[in-house]
């Protein structure tokens, strides 16, 4: 941003970082019903799951369908959440969901147990905030996002739900963040390169004005109304 560096423990007014603060519970059981049969549960209301990861046999879950949907609004990637099976907690991360491609229903979750001392891995979504002022100073100009997630290493409990970038430093067409530009502090590791672009500056496309052309011998219609004239006189 040639703003120079930032100061130790100084974070560049670009970039704002924000972690997860509220602790998201789902309440599981353990499921019988396997295979083809688990479309009876879905009908019941209830999502089937399974869970495994870190000193854990994989085994499957059922959860209500409702109250988890609700609940997977506010979960990323890289949300930590507590599942609860009758009182016994792990910790864990959504691995991955899957849902009706035409209702959008929840059909599945995977469930990857973590430990809380080991580090983990995930792709953390990057969402702009702030006003870039080459917008209102360079007539046309717009800003394109080039990178939409950062990978990210850390303990669990210090990962990151979203980082947010402040385009408020974006004052010309000059100007882009990269990914050096940030600063997550000393517990977060970017395992993205460095010199991938955040954001920069384009501009919006014009539409090519359409010239009209009068093909040779060619009769236009000022040459018609003309003649036309000279056959009334």
């Amino acid at each position: 941003m040639g703003e120079g560096n930032p100061k130790e423990g100084e974070r560049r007014p670009e970039e704002k970082m924000t972690t997860k603060h509220d602790d998201i519970v789902i309440k599981v059981e353990k499921r019988d019903v396997t295979g083809k049969q688990v479309k009876k549960l879905r009908r019941m209301g209830i999502t089937p799951g399974v869970v495994y990861g870190h000193k854990v046999d994989s085994y499957p879950v059922q959860m209500e369908t409702h109250a988890t949907t609700l609940l997977m609004k506010k979960i990323t990637p890289s949300t930590l959440v507590t599942l609860d099976l009758g009182g016994k907690q792990t910790k864990v991360i959504v691995r991955d969901r899957s849902n009706d491609v035409v209702t959008g229903a929840l059909l599945h979750l995977d469930f990857l147990a973590v430990s809380m001392t080991e580090m983990l891995r995930a792709n953390v979504a990057i969402e702009l905030i702030g006003e870039a002022p080459v917008l209102d100073e360079v007539p046309g100009s717009l800003i394109n996002q080039v990178l939409n997630e950062l990978e990210i290493e850390a303990l669990p409990n210090d990962m990151l739900e979203r980082i947010e970038v402040d385009l408020s430093g974006v004052g010309t067409v000059d100007d882009s963040i990269t990914v050096a530009d940030l600063n997550l502090g000393d517990k977060i590791t970017v395992l993205t390169p460095k010199d991938e672009v955040i954001v920069s500056v384009g501009y919006v496309a014009e539409e090519a004005e359409e010239e009209t052309k009068v093909l040779e011998g060619e009769i236009t219609p000022e040459v018609l109304e003309k003649g036309k004239k000279e056959e009334e006189d």
